[in-house]
Order: structure tokens, then sequence, then C-alpha cells
């Protein structure tokens, strides 16, 4: 979505917003949300569509992650970058999403294998040319394992920070990427791809 585009998103839902709670229109949170729309919103989609592999659903989330990010902006206390703040809200928005579709498994097929005739989008373009073996291997991980390592290897969140995207401690967060890294390479193995400078 094009950044005047979003704009006007914001402005639209928080009109609605503010006649259920009341409060005054922030100009100056609506562009400070708009700036870090632009720089942030092509890795938070592709995120998110790790976890949905639904193009258009993620488009959703990652707008709808910004949208709350704007209504609750007071909430962010600035403990930790916004980066961090909005990967929470995404992370949680999707968790939230995946678990009111309730599928007997998230990724029962494997990420991008399906063929389509359609253009992808830029994003789907990148990440399968980037590393098409790394997310196919990543999605027939567990979802902890596979969010931790997009989270710590992809996105290069620290430690600290991941544990609060995920709101886990910061002792799981070093546990479980110690799990998944194997599984992963046990998965890449499996689908003949071991290439240790992938992980």
């Amino acid at each position: 979505m094009q950044k005047h585009n979003f704009y006007l998103v914001i402005t639209s839902k928080y009109w609605k917003f503010k006649k259920r709670r009341g409060g005054d229109l922030s100009e100056y949170r609506k562009l400070e949300i708009t700036d870090w729309y632009d720089q942030h919103s092509k890795s938070i989609l592709s995120f998110i569509l790790l976890m949905v592999k639904d193009y258009q659903q993620a488009e959703d989330l990652t707008h709808d992650t910004f949208v709350k990010a704007y209504l609750y902006h007071n909430s962010f206390k600035q403990h930790s970058s916004e980066r961090t703040w909005l990967f929470s809200i995404a992370h949680n928005l999707t968790v939230d999403f995946l678990r009111k579709r309730k599928p007997s498994r998230f990724f029962k097929e494997v990420f991008l294998l399906q063929k389509d005739n359609n253009s992808l989008p830029e994003e789907m373009i990148r990440i399968k040319e980037e590393s098409f073996e790394l997310y196919k291997a990543l999605g027939e991980i567990k979802d902890t394992y596979r969010k931790v390592i997009v989270l710590r290897k992809i996105k290069g969140f620290s430690i600290e920070d991941t544990a609060k995207i995920l709101s886990w401690s910061e002792s799981k967060v070093k546990s479980t990427l110690f799990r998944a890294i194997p599984a992963l390479k046990k998965q890449l193995i499996k689908e003949g791809y071991l290439d240790e400078k992938t992980i």
C-alpha cells in the first residue's frame, strides 16, 4: 500500500476508534506511524507471510499492525525500539488470526511449493530467490522453531528483542534456538539441501 493510501486508512480507522474511546487526533503521531510503515512494512510483511502463507492475508495483517500501533501509540514506552514493538504487535495479531482459523496444521503444504500462474508480489519473488531451500525447510519444522530462527537468524533481532516480540523469557529463546538449528539442518538434509552457509 502506498504511503498516502495508508495515511487515509490510519485516519479513517482512527475516527472509528475515537468514537468508542475518545481522544484528540495527533498529527505528529500519524506522521510518525506512517514513517514507521515506510521503514518496516516490507520486513513485517515477509515475517507474517512465513506464518500465514497467504499474501493477501499477510498484507491485511501488516496494515492492521500499523493501525493498532497508531491507536495504541501511547502504550509504546520506548523500552525497546519501534521495530521490536511493531514486530511484537504483528506476531500477536498473526497468532490470534491463526488461532481463529484453527487449521489442522498451519504449514501442511510446503511454503510456496504450489505452482501459480499468476504473477507473484515482489516480496514473495524476493523470498524465493534469496533462499528457496531455507524457506521450504522452515515450512516443515515446528512453529516455535520457525519463528525463533526467522527473528534471530533472518531478521537479526537480539535475544532480548526476540524475547519481547514472542513474549518469552530470554532463556527460552536461547534453548529453543539451540534445538531449532539442528531441526532445520535435519530438514535440509531430508530435502537434500544441506548447506551450512544457508543457516
